[in-house]
């Protein structure tokens, strides 16, 4: 882990408390840092609020990014997100042709960058991502498991 990807990591785990407060959402945050280290898109997990099943915090950030570039093409960019992506988002950040990807929990039920599936590293895509995982996986983690908790009532 580089100190760029806890810097950025941390302002990922900011977006990710913007959700829970803000949205009350599923605190996940994610941004998009393109490869001259410059921010171009951001997001949090807004599937709910906006009655999206598709608006996790990476489709959403890369949105912005894509539209910030004026192209769907997302090459030489960085994405950061606090939680393992799931197979839909691990799909995007394929077709955008991300060069890395960095997040920070593990997610053992569905998480699709080396979990329970490895999407990004499939020797059958055209396109192979760069993975880092468990980047302040120690603040991540904790902060989903507050989340669902106090959903539950636990």
């Amino acid at each position: 882990m580089s100190d760029a990807d806890e810097r950025w990591m941390r302002q990922a785990l900011a977006l990710a408390e913007r959700a829970q407060r803000e949205d009350d959402e599923i605190p996940v945050g994610a941004l998009v840092v393109d490869a001259e280290g410059n921010l171009v898109g951001e997001g949090w997990n807004r599937n709910i609020v906006e009655c999206d099943p598709s608006a996790h915090a990476e489709i959403v950030a890369m949105r912005r990014a894509g539209a910030a570039f004026g192209n769907h093409r997302l090459v030489g960019c960085t994405l950061y997100v606090t939680l393992e992506p799931c197979a839909m988002c691990a799909m995007a950040i394929v077709h955008a042709r991300v060069a890395r990807v960095v997040f920070g929990a593990f997610d053992p039920k569905t998480g699709a960058a080396g979990s329970v599936f490895d999407l990004l590293a499939d020797p059958r895509h055209n396109h192979r991502v760069e993975v880092t995982g468990g980047v302040l996986a120690d603040v991540a983690g904790p902060m989903l498991t507050a989340w669902f908790r106090a959903k539950r009532g636990k």
